[in-house]
């Protein structure tokens, strides 16, 4: 992950605090010495960055599209701006600019606080949608400015939130928000805070008709969009540094006590911890959009809708299809110890020569992001797909960061959801296993392990999406399984499959670890044992074992196969595919 970028946290101000401090400056903030100075540097073309304090040419800030040159903070962005972005040139269309306002608790002055929020911003209100063309692509836009108010949520914030999402279900387009909040709008009391129920239900529909909605955190986004529409994207990006979380920091402090640490409540925090798929620059945020319409537009019966493209064709060799016939046989320990080397290729390594491109998301949604599992959308010629891996590490320090392939409980809930996201989206999911087993450990015993990997068999059985499962390397116990419940199961030449390893077999049954190559002999661990039991559909050959010569001709092989694999469920109904997995295992 890239080195965070570290927000001050207390220049911010929650709600309550700042209508406080509004009251106290009422009349005079516009002529503080402050604003003076502002205006000044504005009138020399110069502004001052919210990160770093210098001051810094503005022209050539806009040009990096509201990033500082100096320290690559991220000033925060006017609606108009943030369209042109995004949104291919005069294509935006702007919904319900008329909506009614008013004031549902008599609050005093209120009506004064709209008025100069939209004659200082030119808005009617804090959050804009509409529609509009992205690379010529149809979707529901919506942008929240924290000039208006601190993008605080009231009734129309809501509202207007709530029916770009109603309409762009009855069209059937997708939705990306970019929000930015203080929270709830006090002025509005309760009526604010049924704002997060509603625009909440509205999501959920949304959602059930199989439509995309995604979210894009920008700074700060805190409070009730927090714990509403902000976190329930489908997808769930966010801009570098940008300060996120629920209570600010100010409140934390106030209510409880609390010091926060330096870096807390940022976009990289959330990532790390799993609240986030990921960081997008604004420099990428047009493409991003664009990448994830594209991933995901669910094509129904449709699971190989290839485009070949020559720049990732592979075909192979005479030479080494030849070799496939003359692999020398290895006995069961010889393989055990093969799929242990740690230069043997992983999972990235194949995917780089099979897809056309991967792109990783992040996150349980609920602790953390285990960089022992990873998972992500990928394209295969065209045709887009749901990747899941085991990864242990090519050298010890990156063995220590991915625990050594053996996740953890977070690695099995982030890789159902991504599973239960591709079912969603019709997308094909495609699982490379290379574990020595699940994390035993303490931590992972208190996060429930266990209940994990039930939970992963459970509803991989009745996915409604083909699942091709290849065994690359180790496959131990139900870590393993717990992302190998496939239509189809595959092995690699020299991979194993087994309950456990040989060392506990030998621990377990002769009470002696050191009978470990005795006991891999009568376990049926390897691909042909496998074959012959049933366990797996087809073996994938090595051409004389795998390492860095033979990778680009082993992913060929498989993505040759993938592909036809992909094909044969070309037509088929989710409840036919369904009960073909629960067949399968059934029979064994």
């Amino acid at each position: 992950m890239e080195k965070s970028l570290q927000i001050k946290t207390g220049r911010r101000f929650p709600m309550n605090l700042y209508n406080k401090l509004e009251e106290k400056l009422k009349n005079k903030s516009e002529n503080t010495q402050e604003n003076i100075e502002e205006t000044k540097a504005e009138d020399t073309g110069m502004i001052k960055c919210p990160k770093c304090g210098k001051m810094v040419e503005r022209a050539r800030v806009v040009k990096k599209k509201y990033v500082c040159y100096e320290c690559g903070g991220y000033f925060r962005v006017k609606t108009n701006n943030r369209i042109r972005m995004v949104a291919d040139a005069k294509s935006f269309e702007p919904w319900f600019e008329d909506m009614e306002v008013s004031n549902p608790l008599d609050y005093e002055g209120y009506e004064d606080k709209l008025a100069a929020a939209r004659e200082k911003t030119g808005l009617q209100e804090a959050v804009t949608v509409g529609r509009c063309k992205v690379y010529g692509d149809d979707i529901v836009l919506g942008v929240c400015d924290s000039r208006f108010m601190m993008a605080s949520m009231g009734h129309v914030v809501g509202e207007r939130i709530t029916k770009a999402i109603e309409r762009a279900t009855e069209l059937r387009l997708p939705v990306f928000l970019f929000c930015c909040s203080g929270g709830a709008r006090m002025q509005e009391g309760i009526v604010s805070l049924m704002q997060m129920a509603k625009t909440s239900a509205a999501i959920k529909k949304h959602g059930d008709a199989g439509l995309l909605y995604c979210t894009v955190l920008t700074d700060p986004t805190t409070g009730g969009v927090t714990a509403s529409f902000a976190m329930l994207g489908d997808v769930i990006m966010a801009e570098p540094g940008a300060l996120i979380g629920f209570a600010g920091p100010r409140v934390i402090k106030q209510t409880i006590g609390q010091e926060l640490p330096e870096g807390f409540q940022t976009s990289e925090f959330l990532v790390e911890h799993g609240f986030v798929d990921g960081i997008v620059l604004r420099e990428n945020l047009k493409k991003t959009i664009h990448f994830l319409i594209k991933s995901h537009q669910g094509t129904g019966k449709t699971y190989a809708d290839f485009y070949p493209n020559t720049d990732f064709h592979f075909e192979l060799s005479e030479e080494l299809k030849e070799q496939t016939w003359k692999s020398k046989p290895r006995s069961a320990w010889e393989k055990v110890k093969a799929v242990r080397q740690v230069e043997r290729p992983s999972a990235l390594d194949y995917m780089e020569h099979i897809f056309d491109i991967f792109v990783e998301a992040h996150g349980d949604r609920g602790f953390a992001d285990d960089k022992a599992l990873i998972g992500g959308i990928a394209f295969l010629e065209g045709q887009p797909v749901t990747v899941v891996a085991d990864i242990k590490g090519k050298d010890f320090k990156e063995c220590q960061e991915r625990n050594f392939g053996m996740p953890l409980p977070e690695g099995y809930r982030k890789a159902l959801r991504l599973m239960k996201q591709a079912e969603k989206f019709n997308r094909p999911i495609i699982s490379f296993v290379n574990t020595s087993g699940a994390f035993c450990g303490l931590e992972a015993e208190e996060r429930g392990q266990g209940e994990a990997i039930a939970r992963n068999l459970l509803e991989m059985s009745g996915l409604k999406v083909p699942v091709l499962c290849i065994l690359i390397g180790e496959g131990g116990s139900g870590g393993a399984l717990a992302t190998a419940v496939g239509n189809e199961v595959w092995m690699m030449e020299n991979a194993t499959y087994s309950i456990l390893s040989p060392e506990g077999f030998a621990s377990i049954l002769w009470k002696d670890s050191n009978r470990a190559q005795e006991a891999s002999e009568i376990m049926n661990i390897t691909a042909q044992d496998l074959k012959r039991l049933g366990v797996i559909e087809r073996i994938i050959p090595e051409f004389g074992g795998a390492d860095k010569k033979t990778t680009a001709a082993i992913a060929g092989y498989m993505k040759e196969y993938i592909k036809e694999f992909l094909e044969k469920y070309t037509g088929k109904s989710g409840e036919e595919i369904a009960r073909e997995r629960y067949d399968r295992f059934r029979n064994i």
